[in-house]
């Protein structure tokens, strides 16, 4: 199969049933390194495309181009042709799948998917070693419940006895499980859950078989946007991290460690690329994915809910031992080593100061139509009334910070409160009452009437 696979652009209003993620399921020793002599070294990179906080390693990597010109630079100098094939799944799993067979190489997914990969690859003799990370949420913004348009759910209580639909063994999982700890309901029997893939749970959700859906980026903003849904819990509220990262297979990583540095080096640009170019960047994904650009933008923007940074930050590792109890009480896994999974040595050795500065509050932003940049705002109040002078028309996309999570939503879908203060935006409507429940005066309002008292 050629690995320069053509993927039609899909149209923006998309029917949910169609929008499944796209695979591929290219043949032959797609995994081999050259062994034996040849002249020809194939590296098989494991992608998400749709889960658009890991397109540093994936999506905007790969169009960017960035690891082919380091492999080509490689290339004159050990006198060896380096051939990138990429492959697309909608989840971790497969890619895990595919490295413990000896088929991937190198592979990006989510913490929970991590930690399986982690335990399939000692299992399977096939270990494997976390070496980078793409996008995080020092929160868990990344993941989000969500309920249909109308539901008579109000908060993440209703979902006692009702039927949910999450991707088991997923960050989404973890945030719905934890959740529901949290809110006193049993995970296993407190609700009935539906392990189905991302776009097959947003179609059960829009047909009414299901209550609720607990997905991670973009899937939840994606809905939102389209009208399609709306959120019920914000997965900051757990102010536990969640992040994506690389991982590769350790064999590959000792017979070619050269080749690992070009790919962290490669990372590295991308990510430089996307956190100055941040509306370029969510165009171009927004092109190879068929994403609203509106969406990606949401989650990868300058304000974005992930912040994107290759280290491996002591926070997000506390965060994936963490994460191991919940796996364990699935029966996912038995134990994982996650001091041995995680290596930091390749991103030190590939890139000097590999760590960003850590990212501050989010702010307000406004996209104009036909603009290459954003607008910023210090408050809510002035994105309001911004958009109220802007225009009828010509506004893109408006996205307000929670008052509280500091989770970015598009602002004609937050819940807004006004108490005499200024306008306050809310993810969650049950996130809005906590605040009217302990503010006096304050009260939720609509968003149209939020921009009238603004403007």
């Amino acid at each position: 199969m050629n690995s320069k696979r053509i993927r039609p652009r899909l149209p923006l209003a998309l029917p949910l049933a169609l929008l499944i993620p796209l695979a591929t399921a290219c043949g032959g020793a797609a995994g081999a390194d050259g062994e034996g002599g040849g002249k020809t070294v194939t590296v098989t990179v494991g992608y998400q495309s749709k889960t658009i906080n890991t397109v540093t390693a994936g999506t905007l990597l790969r169009s960017l181009g960035y690891f082919e010109e380091e492999l080509a630079a490689r290339g004159k100098k050990d006198g060896v042709s380096y051939r990138v094939v990429w492959q697309d799944y909608a989840t971790g799993a497969p890619i895990t799948a595919q490295m413990t067979a000896g088929k991937i190489d190198i592979g990006s997914m989510g913490d929970f998917p991590l930690l399986i990969n982690a335990a399939r690859g000692v299992q399977l003799k096939e270990p494997t070693r976390l070496v980078s990370v793409t996008g995080y949420n020092p929160r868990g913004g990344l993941n989000t419940v969500v309920t249909a348009p109308g539901s008579p759910l109000r908060s993440l209580s209703d979902l006692r006895g009702r039927k949910v639909s999450t991707s088991v063994g997923s960050a989404a999982d973890g945030t719905l499980v934890r959740a529901l700890q949290r809110a006193g309901i049993d995970p296993d029997k407190g609700i009935r859950k539906l392990n189905q893939q991302p776009s097959v749970g947003a179609s059960a959700l829009a047909s009414g078989s299901v209550d609720a859906l607990s997905q991670f980026v973009a899937w939840p903003g994606l809905l939102a946007f389209q009208g399609r849904a709306t959120a019920l819990y914000d997965g900051a509220e757990l102010n536990l991290p969640t992040f994506h990262g690389v991982t590769v297979r350790e064999g590959f990583a000792k017979r070619r460690p050269g080749v690992l540095d070009d790919f962290l080096r490669a990372q590295r640009r991308a990510t430089d690329q996307l956190r100055a170019r941040p509306v370029a960047a969510a165009e171009s994904v927004a092109k190879e994915t068929g994403l609203p650009a509106e969406v990606v933008y949401l989650y990868n923007g300058a304000q974005g809910i992930a912040t994107f940074d290759p280290a491996l930050r002591p926070e997000l590792i506390a965060a994936l031992k963490d994460d191991v109890s919940v796996l364990k009480a699935a029966g996912l896994v038995k134990e994982v080593d996650v001091d041995a999974f995680v290596d930091p040595a390749p991103l030190r050795r590939a890139v000097k100061d590999p760590a960003y500065p850590k990212a501050g509050a989010a702010r307000s932003e406004l996209w104009l139509k036909g603009r290459s940049a954003t607008l910023t705002f210090a408050t809510p109040g002035e994105l309001l009334k911004a958009v109220g002078e802007a225009g009828e028309g010509t506004v893109r996309a408006a996205y307000v910070p929670d008052a509280v999570t500091g989770t970015l939503w598009f602002a004609d879908r937050a819940v807004w409160v006004t108490d005499g203060s200024g306008p306050r935006a809310f993810v969650t409507r049950a996130g809005a009452e906590r605040y009217v429940s302990g503010h006096a005066g304050a009260r939720i309002v609509g968003y149209a009437d939020a921009l009238r008292a603004a403007s």
